[in-house]
């Protein structure tokens, strides 16, 4: 094994069956193997055999060159795989995010749109904070200022539907901003990068005007769905088509690979808003998930938090014990709204007495704002509200699509 190098070419066997593949590293005594197919294993060191070594060689000339004639678009990365490429010597998937790297890696954007970059972080999205959802607003507003057409933000899919949530509140668009990841990478030979990607663009120069998340629809590669902002989730670890809208249908679909797009009647058109930014956020709110024996000390100390977002039972129920502590909080100035873990449907404090007595002492009624939108929508208010009575108001009412008068059937 010492004579192997990375990027060797070798013959290697596995269960019996003989394999070629692109030699990465050796690891505990196996050899980790690229196979042919995209995949990578680990195999026992013994059954490799050197085949070749390849001349070093650069990756097949691509035209990167934009049509001035398109429209316009943004691409703001915050550190995504979408636009990631892959070092087949290596494996490794690497972030190359210039606008000559993002067309060689997915060349059928070049017939949308042309494109200007912005890299505005490479992280994992577990790692985003509300400071960061303020710089990524900022970012957005002014390329919206700067004449775009529309902008396409770059995202993990961990914690996209928080961000998308935040820049929704945070800034009015005229035009479309679509935040799109990957649920697999792209060395992998059931990526959804490229279909994500394309789908985006082509939701990015169309005639909705609002925040909105693009991704898989189903484990096909047959449409991607459009979903709004306030009103996405990610359901599923790790099928493509992750994401759902809840409590209402989708804005829209892009057909893969027409990319023919059709928007819902309900879905926030183009020019609708003049552009505007809020991006003031107070940090001092916590989302707390109630369960079954959760005791009252759960709960932060009287002055720890201005906001408090609790995800309770059914129709947004806690224990009847917290009912004291509640009014403590509530009594000396922290806002605590109730949502509720079912996701669809609404929260109502008045069917049973614990609800009401919620209401009695100034918990106020989520609606069917999800929990997490929630938490995101009182970072906003209190950070650019002031006016208690003003607050409360803003709580009760849909800013961005995040609650509805009623909910839908079936949904």
């Amino acid at each position: 094994m010492e004579r192997l190098k990375t990027g060797d070419r070798i013959e290697c066997s596995y269960a019996g069956t003989r394999f070629n593949g692109t030699y990465i590293t050796s690891r505990e005594g196996k050899a980790v193997i690229k196979l042919d197919s995209g995949y990578n294993i680990g195999v026992g060191s013994d059954t490799c055999r050197f085949m070749e070594r390849p001349d070093p060689v650069g990756r097949p000339e691509i035209s990167t060159t934009q049509n001035d004639s398109l429209p316009p678009l943004s691409i703001i990365s915050t550190g995504g795989t979408i636009a990631s490429r892959i070092d087949y010597r290596t494996g490794a998937v690497t972030s190359q995010f210039d606008a000559d790297d993002i067309l060689r890696a997915i060349p059928g954007l070049s017939g949308i749109a042309r494109y200007r970059t912005t890299q505005l972080y490479t992280i994992l999205s577990e790692n985003m904070t509300p400071a960061i959802w303020q710089e990524l607003a900022a970012a957005v507003y002014k390329e919206i200022k700067n004449g775009a057409t529309g902008v396409i933000v770059t995202h993990g899919t961990d914690t996209m539907s928080y961000s998308s949530a935040a820049v929704s509140f945070m800034v009015d668009t005229p035009v479309p901003v679509i935040f799109v990841g990957s649920q697999r990478s792209a060395d992998r030979p059931s990526s959804d990068n490229t279909m994500n990607a394309l789908c985006s663009a082509t939701a990015a120069v169309s005639p909705l005007g609002e925040v909105a998340v693009v991704m898989h629809a189903s484990t096909s590669d047959d449409r991607c769905a459009i979903h709004r902002a306030t009103r996405v989730r990610k359901m599923h670890t790790s099928r493509r088509d992750a994401f759902q809208s809840i409590g209402i249908a989708p804005l829209g679909y892009v057909d893969y690979p027409s990319l023919d797009i059709h928007l819902s009647p309900g879905a926030v058109r183009r020019g609708s808003r003049e552009p505007a930014i809020s991006p003031v956020l107070d940090e001092s709110c916590r989302l707390l998930y109630f369960y079954p024996g959760m005791p009252p000390s759960a709960l932060p100390e009287t002055g720890e938090v201005h906001g408090l977002v609790l995800a309770g039972t059914g129709l947004g129920h806690v224990s009847t014990d917290w009912i004291p502590a509640l009014k403590t909080l509530v009594d000396d100035g922290t806002i605590i709204m109730m949502t509720s873990q079912c996701l669809n449907g609404r929260v109502c404090d008045r069917v049973y007495d614990t609800g009401r007595d919620l209401l009695k002492i100034g918990v106020i009624e989520g609606a069917d704002t999800l929990p997490e939108v929630a938490l995101v929508k009182m970072m906003w208010v209190l950070g650019n509200e002031k006016d208690p009575e003003k607050q409360r108001l803003l709580f009760s009412s849909s800013i961005k699509g995040e609650c509805m008068r009623r909910s839908l059937h079936g949904l």
